[in-house]
């Protein structure tokens, strides 16, 4: 798979704090030429070498300041190559030994995108899924004015919408073969969890199918209100009105009201928004881990590869 390089100019993570450790060991060449020579590599389209030598430059000298560097660099290139696994590897490593670094809003953003990369259909298990969730939550949390804040919140909303798909599918799975408990807990679910999502009108109007199965009036009647009141232009409350019509239901006494979880939603609603829910962008911010300083050299701009 494709993918565009989060490439722009950084050459001020290569030429700040030249007074870190310079003296030559193993390889006989200093921290700092020893990730010249990886970003040297990487602009030459040589990833893999690239990696070998930042490798060697946290061997040989883990308590420079390239180090630290060199791992961003070095998780950079592993997204890139698509080795997900070395990549969020060596980026907890990171986070646990440098949690307030400068690069570690980057490094929770470059952490969620490889989970998010990974996202497999609804139909699979949404392990990943909900890895890349947690990854861009606490990049917002920790770093609310970070960048990455925009990205994240688009991802953030694809992936909501993702997982309430999981559920819906899986409320559809009992609701065809009417085993209606079950099915009625996902479709609650979706309106509980992920009640900005486009899944959210298909949730109440297959709530309403579960419920009149079940001859549950009101708590249908109730689902038909809610769906009629907040999507009055959506298909599945057309399909509400004409299911109605066609199985036309009573309200009966002392029938416990359904509240579709919505008390929370409304509070939420007012803070979430619907960005990115339509499409799924899986090339991220153009940013790479060159661009996480504001100490840029606007005169020493690289241009990555396709």
């Amino acid at each position: 798979m494709k993918k565009k390089w989060l490439f722009v100019c950084f050459l001020s993570l290569a030429l700040t704090g030249c007074a870190a450790d310079t003296t030559p060991q193993e390889s006989g060449k200093s921290p700092e030429q020893m990730y010249l020579d990886a970003m040297t590599l990487m602009d030459e389209g040589e990833a893999t070498l690239a990696i070998k030598e930042l490798d060697a430059l946290e061997r040989d000298h883990p308590y420079s300041v390239w180090a630290s560097r060199g791992q961003i660099m070095a998780a950079y290139l592993s997204y890139r190559t698509e080795e997900y696994t070395d990549a969020l590897l060596i980026l907890d490593r990171f986070l646990q030994i440098h949690p307030g670094n400068k690069n570690a809003p980057y490094a929770y953003y470059l952490k969620g995108l490889c989970y998010f990369e990974q996202i497999s259909d609804i139909q699979r298990e949404q392990e990943n899924t909900i890895q890349a969730l947690k990854a861009f939550q606490e990049l917002l949390l920790r770093f609310p004015n970070s960048p990455y804040k925009d990205d994240a919140l688009n991802k953030i909303a694809f992936i909501q919408n993702q997982l309430a798909g999981k559920e819906m599918a899986l409320g559809r799975y009992y609701l065809t073969r009417e085993v209606f408990p079950p099915a009625i807990n996902h479709f609650q679910t979706v309106l509980e969890e992920y009640p900005q999502t486009n899944q959210a009108p298909e949730a109440f109007y297959r709530l309403m199918e579960a419920y009149i199965s079940l001859g549950m009036n009101n708590q249908a009647l109730e689902a038909n209100k809610i769906l009629q009141e907040k999507y009055p232009k959506d298909n599945w409350s057309r399909r509400a009105r004409r299911l109605l019509k066609n199985h036309p239901v009573q309200v009966k006494d002392s029938a416990p009201n359904a509240s579709f979880g919505l008390e929370e939603s409304e509070k939420g609603q007012k803070k979430k928004t619907d960005k990115g829910n339509e499409a799924k962008t899986r090339k991220g911010t153009n940013l790479s881990p060159r661009q996480t300083t504001n100490e840029e050299n606007p005169s020493a701009k690289r241009t990555g590869k396709k």
